[in-house]
């Protein structure tokens, strides 16, 4: 639908990126599996929302509960 293909990789495969791969699990739980597109102009304007609220707004217990905006300005000022 929408044009759109799936991963090039096959299960197994040794060149998977676990975290890609565990990000888009949660995508889909959490954005996908929840919405129905009416057209590709609504995916895209969703998803900036999703992607936004997720990087900005939810917090992560791997971070600290921290936002990833908020991991990364952390980080930085620990290296400047």
């Amino acid at each position: 639908m929408f044009g759109i293909g799936p991963s090039l990789s096959k299960k197994g495969c040794p060149y998977d990126n676990a975290v890609a791969e565990a990000t888009y699990k949660i995508m889909k739980t959490e954005f996908v599996n929840q919405m129905n597109f009416q057209s590709l102009c609504h995916l895209e304007v969703e998803l900036y929302d999703y992607v936004n609220w997720f990087n900005k707004h939810r917090i992560h217990g791997r971070l600290g509960y921290m936002t990833p905006a908020q991991y990364r300005q952390e980080a930085l000022k620990k290296t400047v």
